[in-house]
């Protein structure tokens, strides 16, 4: 019955607002015939599913907000670590924990992958040495090996079939497309070709920087600089002998730094020394000015934000598909950057479709910032640098960075100061109206920002304080854009539609960043750029998922490890789909970014399964793509609810 009631609708066509009550606050209005219950919602979902309904499934709260709780996450709420008790006869306040970031999860790291684990030597065919010696604790019996790993997820690999090699061998969750008969791991040379992604991080770059071996000459000098108080910039008379001596050219540093970073090979200099001997250059003896930079001209332009958590590689390489003009990666913390860590180097990684790409970096004092900034201008290859002052959460407010710089202007103007000096592409800064909801502070920053050397600046229309409770300040980034003139100003918040696009250019923004919407539907890009509203089918919505997981398993690796970590960010992108709304079941267009969408069955099972909320349903659709999850998997999303509220 469920399943007629679904379908019937699709041959109607619009039904428009007959026998239609007045629409609820922040509820997207669906056309009437679509509108279902809870509990019939989650029933059709099942019966089309050919299971069972679970018991948690009705465990929830009335307005359907809550998902079902893992087994880890049940025992720690069991316990009472999280949610306060409830007088007798009244609801339990579910929303109240339903809101924000879901700190009350438990941080599980995965231990079974170690389990029956092949010698990394076996995997890359080098079994005549180990890589560990007689301290290897990995298996090197093949033999044994395949006889506990997991049945293959399917018949073709992609690392095979896009560069003619698999790098992980038997490990590999889809081994038998580039396995020979003896077990060998196939190549096809005519095939091979090299990744297609830049800004990797060199081994013998990381061992340096774990030894704190590299030395950074240029960001020395600028910190001097602005400890003395001395505006930086080039000085006619002090520009031979400080450049020459103490500021080489990119990649020539003395000392260890030479050893890892690229650059023609120089001798280590005496501090205060003069290079002489060879033919002299304008680079020699004259740094860029300001006005000599590199320029960033995207005005216009498209730009998606540095989502953290799901704005990987592989969703950037969505949207660029769908029209996103520029690209940044996600926060990165420079402390880690400078410690050489492997996963915050990750977060740098640009694919060769990304034309103009950017890095966003977060810290809270000159010194790190601006070793930081000259360690990635002589080591990746970026478009621009950007600043994050903007970020709300307490891990990074708390430590001075973030929205705490809007209130540390002396620290703020030398991390701008300072990185300005060291990079030669341009420097943006990511900023909000300010950290109390009432109280503006982008007003009075943007012409500091203007003089301190900012190349453009993003203004987020909301506070710290503020969250997503309220609409974007639209009224005020306009206001702002005459306070930036003549530096170019980018406006950000509820960007979900054309429409939105459109409002937001009138204020006279240079350009618009989009965020949260770019999460809810990527061919937003499109639908700007066509100026037209895209009644995307749900097979449609389905290939870009399928697409999603090739690009996650090229970059995070197709074997066990991989498929699960592509696994992980495929739900959390899924718990940001499930808000979209299609466009033949709305009443009124466009979507609005506030508006939580209510109980609907769509023109079809797979368009219903993808507007649930529960996490069980999202694994579902991960399962589509990625073969069955393992026994022990368990998904806790970072939000709890990605909640309208």
């Amino acid at each position: 019955m469920a399943e007629g009631a679904a379908e019937a609708p699709a041959e109607s066509g619009g039904g428009g607002d007959s026998g239609a009550s007045a629409p609820e606050r922040g509820v997207a209005p669906i056309k009437p015939q679509y509108l279902t219950t809870k509990e019939q919602f989650h029933e059709f979902l099942e019966a089309r599913g050919q299971e069972k309904p679970s018991q948690e499934t009705e465990a929830g709260d009335p307005g359907g907000s809550d998902l079902v709780e893992p087994e880890a996450k049940r025992i720690r709420l069991e316990d009472g670590q999280t949610g306060e008790a409830a007088e007798p006869g009244e609801q339990p306040q579910v929303q109240k924990r339903a809101r924000g970031q879901n700190k009350g999860r438990p941080h599980m790291k995965p231990t079974h992958y170690d389990n029956n684990r092949l010698c990394p030597s076996l995997v890359q065919e080098s079994a005549a040495k180990c890589f560990f010696g007689d301290r290897c604790r990995f298996l090197h019996d093949v033999g044994r090996y395949l006889e506990t790993k997991p049945s293959d997820l399917g018949p073709r690999c992609v690392l095979f079939e896009t560069f003619g090699r698999c790098p992980y061998g038997v490990t590999c969750r889809f081994a038998g497309a580039h396995l020979g008969p003896d077990g060998q791991n196939l190549v096809r040379d005519e095939w091979v070709q090299a990744p297609a992604v830049r800004n990797g991080l060199d081994k013998a770059l990381q061992q340096l920087l774990r030894k704190r071996k590299v030395r950074f000459e240029r960001a020395e000098q600028a910190l001097r600089q602005l400890s003395r108080d001395r505006v930086p910039g080039p000085s006619p008379a002090a520009a031979v002998p400080e450049v020459a001596g103490a500021e080489s050219a990119p990649g020539q540093d003395s000392g260890d730094t030479q050893q890892a970073l690229p650059g023609p090979d120089a001798g280590a200099l005496p501090s205060g020394s003069v290079w002489t001997r060879g033919p002299l250059t304008d680079e020699d003896v004259v740094r860029p000015r300001p006005c000599e930079k590199r320029k960033l001209d995207i005005h216009g332009k498209l730009y998606l934000a540095p989502l953290t958590t799901c704005g990987n590689l592989p969703f950037r390489r969505i949207c660029k598909r769908f029209g996103a003009d520029v690209t940044c990666g996600e926060m990165a913390v420079c402390t880690n950057l400078l410690q050489g860590q492997t996963s915050e180097w990750a977060l740098l990684r640009r694919h060769q479709c990304e034309d103009v790409f950017g890095v966003q970096l977060e810290g809270a004092f000159p010194d790190t910032m601006t070793k930081c900034a000259e360690l990635l201008n002589r080591t990746i290859e970026v478009d621009f640098v950007d600043i994050n002052v903007g970020c709300p959460i307490d891990l990074v407010y708390k430590k001075g960075g973030g929205c705490a710089l809007m209130n540390r202007s002396a620290k703020f103007q030398q991390i701008v100061r300072g990185m300005n000096q060291v990079l030669d592409v341009p420097l943006t800064v990511k900023i909000r109206t300010g950290v109390q909801e009432r109280v503006n502070l982008a007003h009075r920053l943007l012409p500091e920002l203007r003089d301190w050397g900012a190349a453009l600046v993003t203004l987020h229309g909301r506070s710290r304080e503020q969250r997503y409770t309220k609409l974007a300040d639209w009224q005020y980034i306009e206001q702002c854009v005459t306070a930036a003139s003549p530096m170019p100003l980018f406006g950000n918040g509820d960007i979900l539609s054309y429409e939105d696009a459109n409002r937001a250019m009138q204020t006279g923004v240079a350009g618009i960043m989009i965020a949260r919407g770019a999460l809810l539907k990527p061919w937003l890009f499109t639908e700007i750029k066509e100026q037209r509203h895209w009644d995307i089918s749900s097979s449609e919505r389905l290939a870009i998922l399928q697409d999603f997981t090739r690009y996650g398993l090229e970059h995070w690796g197709s074997d066990t490890q991989g498929v699960e970590k592509t696994r992980r960010f495929l739900l959390e992108w899924l718990s940001f789909l499930c808000r979209y709304v299609p466009v033949g079941l709305l009443e009124r267009l466009p979507q609005r970014i506030n508006e939580r969408p209510p109980y609907y069955l769509g023109r079809n099972y797979l368009e219903t399964l993808m507007a649930s909320q529960k996490a069980a349903d999202w694994i579902r659709i991960s399962e589509m793509l990625l073969g069955p999850v393992p026994p022990n998997f368990v998904f806790l999303p970072k939000h709890k609810a990605n909640a309208y509220k």
